[in-house]
């Protein structure tokens, strides 16, 4: 009949989820200390071990003793032993040699079981943090199903994995989620800490990743390589834009995401508690891409900046507020996609500022002939510039001029508020005249 020790392995083993290889060891490690209790003693530098009889279950020590000549000779008997009783163990056996002898103390499985069990109880939860880790670590970055197990301080959410918790943090949750005790629903393993107390398993429900990886489970295409998801805008709660292009001659990317009659993106909006997500198609044609970015709404225009990496998007006037979107959410969801700001105008507003552009273009070129025709029109009159570069002119002395002008015969010729001098039909200075009060 199977020991104690047997049964409570057998049992941790299956509440804890943890490999009964990984208990058992564990509880020989105690053991091994309840044995150096019951010697009182620490162990000397030779081989001790606790085995646990995988048959009977019986917990056996086995210790490493010195070979001495004769039984005068043993000064401890735990760790010493005559030549003749070790050759009855190895027929071989020379004095100053070592053997491993059975040194199980009788009723050794009660003494261990009061002295190890506290012991046991920190290493199986060592051991469990550890193999929780373990089972972890290679996940991150997946989609785990979890189950909403209780709320913590500091709006913290706690879910379970398994024999894991996870915690959902406030800045991870999802604006358009309820969570609920009991609730089961998808997040995204963001990341694993190893701390004192065991893993702490952060997950998030906010995550643009979280959108990327509902798309791969939904849409084969995706997982196998034929679509690519090229780029993902995300207000969580409210909408998300996902960018797709084909890997494969053939292939509607856009169409393979949204699936027969929408039921693929039906299931991941479901998912994310009806978060609109509108799926477009990239191109490598940076105004293709933008003009794609603003769906549903259509553009007739894209005009780029590329200094600025600033686009207009001509849009008819009806699509102008659904360019925009309720509070510019699509309009900013579409920049975010891009990588480009946007700004939106109507086809009425463009021909507006066309219009007043024109105009201006006009009124400055009337301006300019006007100038030009007064200037034609205007009297020459010529002024010798005076010893101090000086030229009289209308009671005024204009100047001074270039020291080489001296006594040299200038134009002079007003236009309006403006005077001005040249030399041989090359301007030499202008001044302009004020009005007198």
């Amino acid at each position: 009949m199977k020991s104690d020790f047997y049964a409570a392995i057998s049992q941790i083993a299956a509440e804890r989820g943890i490999p009964r290889e990984a208990v058992q060891e564990v509880v020989e490690q105690a053991l091994l200390k309840a044995y150096e209790r019951y010697l009182g003693r620490e162990l000397p530098p030779l081989k001790v071990e606790v085995k646990i009889d995988p048959i009977s279950g019986e917990a056996r020590v086995f210790a490493e003793k010195q070979i001495v000549e004769t039984k005068d000779d043993i000064a401890d008997e735990h760790f010493e032993i005559d030549l003749e009783a070790a050759r009855k163990i190895r027929p071989d056996a020379q004095v100053g040699e070592t053997v491993m002898v059975e040194s199980t103390p009788r009723d050794f499985g009660r003494i261990a079981a009061q002295n190890a069990k506290q012991v046991v109880l920190q290493r199986i939860k060592e051991v469990e943090r550890d193999y929780v880790y373990s089972e972890f670590m290679d996940r991150e970055g997946e989609i785990v199903t979890a189950t909403v197990q209780r709320f913590a301080r500091g709006n913290n959410v706690i879910l379970e994995l398994g024999k894991a918790e996870a915690v959902l943090p406030p800045k991870e949750q999802s604006p358009a989620d309820r969570y609920y005790q009991g609730q089961r629903l998808k997040v995204y393993l963001q990341e694993i800490k190893r701390e004192d107390r065991g893993p702490r398993l952060i997950v998030s429900r906010s995550s643009k990743e979280l959108i990327k990886r509902l798309f791969e489970m939904e849409v084969p295409e995706i997982y196998n390589g034929a679509v690519e998801i090229k780029a993902i805008a995300r207000e969580p709660g409210v909408r998300s834009k996902v960018a797709v292009a084909a890997r494969q001659e053939g292939v509607d990317p856009v169409g393979s995401c949204v699936g027969m009659r929408g039921m693929r993106i039906q299931n991941i909006v479901n998912e994310l508690n009806g978060e609109k997500i509108d799926v477009v198609q990239w191109s490598p044609d940076i105004r293709t891409f933008i003009a794609n970015a603003l769906s549903p709404a259509q553009a007739i225009e894209v005009q780029l900046n590329d200094a600025e990496k600033s686009a207009v998007v001509i849009v008819p006037d009806k699509q102008q507020s659904l360019a925009i979107g309720k509070e510019g959410q699509n309009v900013r969801l579409a920049a975010k996609l891009t990588g480009w700001r946007i700004d939106i105008k109507s086809a009425s507003e463009l021909l507006e500022e066309e219009r007043k552009l024109a105009e201006a273009r006009e009124a400055a070129q009337a301006e300019a002939l006007a100038r030009e025709s007064a200037l034609a029109l205007a009297p020459i009159e010529y002024r010798q510039v005076q010893p101090n570069g000086t030229v009289p002119y209308q009671g005024m002395e204009l100047g001074p001029l270039p020291a080489e002008l001296i006594g040299q015969t200038v134009e002079i010729r007003a236009v309006h508020d403006t005077i001005n001098i040249s030399y041989k039909g090359k301007l030499i200075a202008s001044y302009i005249v004020a009005d007198e009060a």
